[in-house]
């Protein structure tokens, strides 16, 4: 798969990459999530090094909640206007379960991811694991999102 790297174990992943999928983990932790009960996590490694982590956001009005991944980003670019996201690790899992869930963010998160990479004009590698318990790495978010709504289409 072109723009894909695919590692058969998490143990195949560079530390660095091992490293933002265990904050990942992390993260799910303070996930607000009590109507699902699916937690997602979010852990973004900026250019800096400084790794930055979001969790699911749930509220009884369904739309006003938030995913992971676009809770580390939002607060990174309002926090943190000029850093640069190198790359974004994100899993899942059910309360109560101990093993994490194939996830992958979600069309909206992608949009997000893409209107970042344009702006700060580098790509953002992101970290999924896959049904079969492999690790999938996408080297940009053109590759997650083909034929993408941009600032030209409007």
């Amino acid at each position: 798969m072109d723009g894909f790297h695919i590692f058969p174990t998490f143990s195949e992943l560079s530390k660095q990459d091992q490293e933002l999928v265990v904050n990942a983990q992390k993260a799910t932790e303070n996930s607000y999530s009590p109507y699902s009960n699916y937690r997602v996590g979010a852990a973004v490694r900026l250019a800096s090094g400084q790794i930055l982590l979001g969790s699911n956001q749930e509220n009884a009005s369904y739309p006003a909640g938030l995913c992971a991944e676009r809770v580390a980003l939002f607060h990174i670019s309002s926090t943190y206007p000029d850093a640069i996201v190198e790359s974004i690790a994100t899993v899942a899992k059910r309360k109560g379960d101990t093993k994490f869930k194939p996830v992958t963010p979600c069309g909206i998160c992608r949009q997000v991811m893409l209107e970042l990479e344009i702006r700060q004009k580098s790509n953002i590698r992101v970290l999924m694991q896959s049904s079969d318990e492999r690790w999938i790495i996408s080297e940009n978010i053109r590759k997650l999102l083909p034929f993408s709504f941009e600032q030209d289409n409007l």
